[in-house]
């Protein structure tokens, strides 16, 4: 599933926190927006770290679900380029 993140986070400590969350997950596209290409149950696992490094009545986290047919017409004008998406690999 793609997962368009963006953020707003008073406090540098808790930003940088939930920087350092997302770049495990994703690639930075802007300042404090994220694509995330994971599966459903690493998804779950994301947010609850995320809500654990921020202050819900200060901070601000929103997550735009993005199906195959939106990510196909994702324009980028200028530097940058979308997320490629990642084929699922199972280890048995």
């Amino acid at each position: 599933m793609l997962v368009v993140i963006s953020y707003d986070v008073k406090n540098d400590k808790r930003r940088n926190r939930i920087a350092r969350t997302l770049l495990n997950y994703g690639s930075r596209v802007q300042y404090s927006v994220f694509e995330v290409n994971v599966p459903q149950k690493d998804f779950e696992r994301l947010q609850k770290a995320l809500k654990k490094h921020m202050d819900a009545e200060a901070d601000s986290i929103r997550f735009y679900h993005l199906c195959d047919a939106c990510y196909n017409r994702v324009e980028v004008m200028g530097k940058g380029k979308p997320v490629e998406s990642e084929d699922e690999v199972y280890i048995v």
